[in-house]
């Protein structure tokens, strides 16, 4: 009877740690979603100003001392030596191309309608956990990705329904599209090559495999880049990317990544669109038309439906 009384008293206690674990990766990605609005807001701001592939190196190096930093000075140097380095090249290279088809979209496209396309990532995501992780996706949630892509198709086609019948898909949104799919694979990965690394080791050897992929890819923009001519949003709009949109994001999803399935981590980004929406609002650019709205709602529908599985 004790030990019944003992092991029922422990499965309590894993239940609640498991339950806790899952809210903190909840937390971590409601506040990635806001942070990754942000930088399609800002980034709109200085698309034109610098060449995608010389921002993102200069992102990646940034970001990559910071958290190399962050990580000897609580873990010392024995943090910065991770175990099989390829892992890292990889990782970094796929999130770097998401990051610069983001930004050469931005050259051609609504921000808004962007960040809808980003709304895509969590079927995506779902699809790659299978063959990546070997996780099953429940009908609930395929259900829910479902209504949340269907959202997302709304507001990339701007509510025209000619022009979805057509399927007249801008440059931009396609290229973003290819994106995208790079930043699918990357969470299913992340767990998959993990090998016991704490987030902050993690992302800086996430951003360090990336700053050597986008070193050869912007080898000749970055030679051609006339510094002194930049624009100072440039560098703010720089900064919050290093800081909030690099660092913290990449930590956050590794965190969430290791306490939820990666649907439901993806699943986040459908509150993408209306933080967007906020940001361009604040920023003095307008709100899209109420028709648009129509397919956020669908998008915050399916984020409702997937949470709700947690309690």
């Amino acid at each position: 009877m004790k030990a019944d009384a003992a092991e029922g008293g422990e499965a309590a206690l894993a239940a609640r740690a498991a339950r806790r674990a899952a809210w903190q990766g909840h937390l971590a990605m409601f506040a990635f979603s806001l942070l990754v609005a942000g930088s399609f807001s800002f980034g709109a701001l200085i698309a034109g100003d610098i060449a995608p592939g010389v921002l993102m190196l200069l992102r990646f190096a940034l970001g990559a001392c910071l958290m190399g930093a962050l990580v000897l000075a609580l873990q010392g140097r024995a943090g910065l030596r991770l175990a099989a380095p390829w892992r890292f090249l990889l990782l970094g290279g796929i999130f770097a191309g998401y990051f610069v088809a983001m930004f050469e979209a931005l050259k051609i496209a609504d921000p808004v309608s962007l960040a809808a396309v980003f709304t895509l990532t969590p079927l995506m995501s779902a699809l790659l956990a299978r063959p990546v992780l070997g996780q099953r996706t429940p009908a609930r949630v395929w259900a829910a990705l479902s209504l949340g892509a269907a959202g997302a198709v709304w507001v990339i086609f701007r509510a025209d329904l000619a022009a979805l019948l057509a399927f007249r898909l801008g440059r931009g949104e396609a290229l973003f599209l290819a994106g995208s799919f790079l930043h699918a694979l990357y969470v299913p990965l992340l767990r998959r090559m993990n090998r016991g690394e704490g987030p902050l080791a993690a992302t800086f050897g996430v951003l360090a495999g990336g700053v050597l992929v986008l070193a050869v890819y912007a080898a000749s923009d970055l030679a051609a880049t006339d510094w002194a001519a930049l624009p100072g949003r440039v560098w703010w709009v720089l900064g919050y990317l290093m800081i909030f949109a690099t660092a913290t994001t990449f930590s956050l999803v590794q965190f969430a990544a290791m306490r939820l399935p990666s649907s439901k981590v993806m699943a986040y980004t459908y509150l993408t669109p209306s933080w967007v929406i906020l940001w361009e609002v604040a920023l003095g650019h307008g709100a899209p038309p109420l028709a648009v709205l129509g397919g956020v709602a669908l998008s915050l529908g399916a984020l409702a439906v997937l949470l709700g599985r947690d309690g």
